[in-house]
């Protein structure tokens, strides 16, 4: 009674206790010799579009080592999601790959966990509880089932059937063309070995190709905008073929009349052309001298100094001497009268000869002897009496007197005993300083004061 009293009390109590909680069947009891500790290991979920037959309590791998188990196994809309425990001493990255493989042939699945070989690994798995691998990091090897159907599909209606045919096909297709076949693959090696040569080259060739490629891709928006504005630059081109067409027409019989031209006129544009070297063969030898040549063109027939005189095709300029006797003359026109001037001592004969023979070996009115006889009424009588002579007539300072030789001669008769006039003595200043600009002594010559 006491055993029955018992075996009926645990079996209300393991009934309470089923009732109580979530029981999925057998997967929910505890099996032994699990391969991980769940205090000393973390979880991660993995999504599969297939998990074959893996099922809770399945393996999970790492380098073929068990590091762990399938502790779960659901449905989440069209795609299986697997909650593995891993052993918390295994390292891993976030982008892990996980696959589903087979011990063996006829062995049972289990997940295999490897790090990523095309990308560096990134993170470590486990940090975050809600750590998932996703679709794209997850796969399966073929099944058994697969292959085989595979095979079967190729030898019962693939082309296993057609091998035959395809045999015979080339043995028909190379019979009697040996020595071409051979010629063929000498041709091919031989093309292939050239290929290997340059394959730096190609290589070059295609890293420009590239550069160019994306050269182009950075500048679409400039490639789109010309040919926006090629389209309408067509169009006009369609619309104006005729115009195109007869221009290219009248160009051809230009053409043709202008060789005609040519043919006949080459001997007379030879010909100038052999009249034209004696002069480019002077300008080349002209050189440097050439350049100031031209530039005395601008002012011609003038010095280039009148630049700012001649302006144009006109010179902008004007000259204005005035002479007026009356500045040393009275207003009846003729001689003051002279007061009785005391006897003055005259020069020596020798001296005033001497004096006027130096101006006129001179040649130049403005010399110191000429000055001396052009301020002295007693000496320009003998210097214009020898300038009436043939002699002296043509010298310089005879002919620079001119006129005034005529009037200054009038008083050649007063001789000796004649002093110095202040008129004549401010016009022989004048004639022999040389400056227009109004001095001391020819300020009443050119500026028409008294």
């Amino acid at each position: 009674m006491k055993r029955l009293l018992a075996s009926v009390v645990s079996g209300v109590l393991l009934a309470g206790g089923l009732s109580a909680c979530d029981f999925d069947g057998a997967y929910d009891l505890p099996l032994p010799g699990s391969p991980v500790d769940a205090d000393e290991a973390y979880e991660v979920t993995a999504d599969f579009e297939d998990i074959l037959n893996v099922v809770p309590r399945s393996p999970v791998m790492v380098d073929d080592v068990t590091v762990g188990e399938v502790t779960e196994v659901e449905r989440v809309g069209w795609h299986a999601r697997v909650t593995l425990r891993v052993r918390d001493d295994i390292v891993l990255p976030d982008n892990v790959v996980a696959e589903i493989r087979q011990v063996s042939l006829l062995g049972e699945k289990y997940v295999a966990l490897d790090a990523p070989t095309d990308v560096e690994p990134v993170g470590r798995l486990g940090d975050n509880p809600d750590d998932n691998i996703g679709l794209d990091q997850t796969g399966r090897n073929p099944e058994v089932e697969e292959v085989l159907g595979a095979l079967a599909m190729l030898l019962t209606g693939g082309g296993v059937a057609q091998l035959g045919t395809i045999t015979k096909e080339l043995n028909a297709a190379m019979s009697g063309r040996e020595d071409d076949l051979r010629s063929l693959l000498g041709t091919l090696d031989r093309f292939v070995g050239t290929l290997d040569d340059q394959k730096g080259d190609i290589i070059r060739a295609l890293d420009s190709l590239n550069n160019l490629t994306a050269t182009l891709n950075r500048e679409k928006t400039v490639i789109q905008d010309a040919l926006d504005a090629t389209g309408p630059a067509i169009d006009v081109l369609g619309q104006q073929t005729d115009e195109l067409v007869g221009m290219l027409s009248s160009l051809d019989r230009l053409g043709v009349v202008g060789t005609r031209v040519i043919n006949a006129s080459s001997d007379d544009l030879l010909a100038q052309l052999r009249d034209l070297r004696p002069i480019v063969k002077n300008l080349s030898a002209a050189g440097d001298a050439l350049a100031p040549g031209l530039n005395l063109l601008v002012s011609f027939p003038f010095p280039k100094e009148a630049s700012e005189i001649v302006l144009g095709d006109y010179a902008n300029t004007s000259i204005r001497a005035d002479i007026s006797l009356e500045n040393f003359l009275p207003q009846g026109g003729g001689l003051p009268d002279l007061p009785d001037l005391p006897d003055l001592p005259g020069l020596p004969i020798g001296t005033a000869v001497d004096q006027v023979l130096r101006c006129l070996r001179s040649g130049d009115i403005t010399s110191p002897a000429c000055r001396v006889v052009l301020r002295s009424v007693r000496l320009m009588p003998e210097l214009l009496e020898r300038c009436d002579t043939p002699r002296w007539r043509s010298r310089g300072v005879c002919r620079a007197l001119g006129p005034v030789g005529g009037l200054i001669g009038g008083l050649g008769g007063l001789g000796s005993s004649v002093p110095d006039l202040p008129g004549l003595g401010r016009l022989s200043a004048a004639l022999t300083s040389g400056d227009p600009a109004p001095t001391a002594d020819n300020t009443t010559l050119f500026g028409g004061g008294s």
